[in-house]
């Protein structure tokens, strides 16, 4: 039976965040666009940063493109391909956790960096620091998902795939079923909730620049570069800029 507070949690809720991601992202745009930034940190410490940087973001689209396969695509499509319910639970299994700890590590040391070196450290907003307690909590709440109900089946025998996967879908078909949410474990719950909070707080925080990737340097044309002739006689010799004996020989 489906309550008033599932209704709230797993409906408004949702719409709620949505609104608000698509609205602050053109809010930011029209009145922040100087704000559009990472506000990139290189200058002030790279060691870190080498390291960091690669393993979050490698590991963040790892996770993305995992949940856009467990999400977003029925199960029935999966199991039109030919794709077993074992084959999906292995690879599922083995690259979400694979991407979930490099984007958990990369994470960690990104926030040691930002705390340690002192002009990073000046530059962390407020809105970081939300961002980053959230992040966290949506990528450790996913690793314990994936470990705790996967591999130890700690939550029971539950099919994420028929039941979160198909509220989440809803969501955007406009066929709402908040009691499916209702039934999942505590933790794919809290979860949800985490992830819906960071995506309410998405505009207001450096992730913005997930959107200004430069993809058009993909088919922007060449940049064409001519040396300067070192022949004398090439150019005439402006007054002033002859060149020594010395520099000749």
């Amino acid at each position: 039976m489906t309550t008033s507070l599932d209704i709230v949690l797993w409906v408004v809720i949702p719409y709620v965040c949505l609104v608000v991601f698509i609205g602050g992202h053109a809010w930011r745009y029209t009145y922040d666009k100087f704000g559009w930034t990472t506000r990139s940190s290189q200058l002030y410490e790279s060691r870190l940063l080498r390291w960091g940087s690669p393993l979050f973001h490698f590991g963040i689209l790892a996770v993305f493109a995992g949940h856009v396969m467990g999400l977003a695509i029925p199960k029935s499509w999966t199991d039109a391909v030919g794709i077993s319910e074992t084959a999906y639970h292995v690879m599922a299994v083995g690259i979400g956790l694979l991407a979930g700890l490099a984007t958990l590590v990369g994470m960690t040391l990104l926030i040691y960096r930002r705390r340690t070196t002192g002009p990073v450290f000046s530059a962390t907003t407020r809105m970081d620091k939300a961002m980053y307690l959230v992040l966290a909590t949506v990528i450790m709440l996913g690793l314990w998902n994936t470990v705790g109900s996967s591999l130890l089946s700690l939550s029971g025998e539950y099919n994420y795939r028929e039941g979160v996967s198909v509220w989440f879908r809803g969501i955007f078909t406009f066929q709402l079923h908040p009691e499916l949410m209702a039934a999942a474990p505590l933790s794919f719950q809290a979860h949800g909730m985490a992830a819906m909070a960071i995506f309410a707080l998405w505009p207001f925080t450096r992730l913005v620049h997930v959107f200004s990737a430069p993809l058009f340097y993909l088919w922007r044309p060449y940049v064409v570069y001519r040396a300067k002739s070192d022949r004398f006689g090439a150019r005439a010799a402006r007054p002033g800029w002859d060149r020594s004996e010395r520099t000749r020989r």
